[in-house]
């Protein structure tokens, strides 16, 4: 194996050696070679002559295990940016997490380039990018590794708008069609935007969605119904009005 020494390198791979093969006592090694008692002890207790490796055997980072696992499979699900899923992280997992800790946790687990993610397909010729109105949501599940303090794996519930990247997220226990109507209901409550359309591959998420979205329709036909009286009150006072007005002429 090549070794690379700086000029000033007290001990060598053969120096180490002989320290180790040396049966004299330690003051006479520290006078022979000039080095200090604890790097003589140091290299008296090992079987080779190699550095080990100075990494730390437990990173310090601001996020949890549980929090890494989440941002992976954000990261995964939506192919969104360094930058949107920080904003994300920030927003829903850890406040405190910085741009240089994130970007290392996702190449710590294999996901820094966002390019390697990307299914590469052959683009047809002369093809216009389809542009999506905004509202247009696309709501997916995945499931999330099980940690070492949990007794079992949850559900991650993520909707992404298509035209702004807008994303929302929910966490949840089961895959139950009651989490779905909280997510939605949620979802609706959160979304800045009006929800035109969503979309999913699940055919198990699909009927929980419908069943959402017809209480939804149905609240939104009553609140119709109801502008549409009232506009048409107001049509009604204003005619009333100008005939008041016709007659006193």
């Amino acid at each position: 194996m090549l070794v690379r020494l700086h000029s000033q390198a007290t001990t060598t791979p053969k120096i180490i050696a002989a320290i180790q093969a040396c049966e004299d006592s330690a003051w006479m090694v520290i006078e022979r070679y000039g080095i200090s008692e604890s790097t003589v002890l140091k290299w008296r207790h090992r079987d080779s002559v190699e550095d080990r490796s100075h990494t730390p055997h437990r990173l310090q980072t601001t996020l949890s295990p549980a929090q890494e696992s989440v941002a992976v499979a954000l990261r995964k699900t939506l192919l969104v940016s360094l930058v949107d899923l920080l904003a994300v992280v920030r927003e829903f997992l850890n406040s405190n997490v910085s741009r240089s800790g994130l970007d290392r946790c996702l190449r710590r687990h294999g996901v820094g380039n966002l390019r390697d993610l990307k299914v590469k397909e052959a683009k047809p010729k002369h093809s216009a990018f389809k542009a999506y109105e905004p509202g247009y949501l696309h709501i997916d599940v995945k499931y999330l590794p099980q940690m070492a303090n949990e007794t079992s794996r949850r559900y991650l519930f993520v909707a992404i708008d298509r035209a702004t990247r807008w994303v929302f997220i929910g966490i949840y226990n089961n895959k139950t069609a009651a989490n779905a109507r909280r997510f939605l209901r949620d979802l609706e409550r959160a979304c800045p935007l009006r929800i035109r359309t969503i979309l999913t591959k699940l055919p198990i998420i699909a009927p929980m969605v419908r069943a959402t979205l017809a209480t939804v329709r149905s609240l939104l036909t009553v609140s119709l119904a109801c502008a549409s009286v009232q506009r048409l009150a107001n049509m009604s006072s204003i005619r009333c009005a100008a005939n008041s007005a016709s007659t006193i002429v």
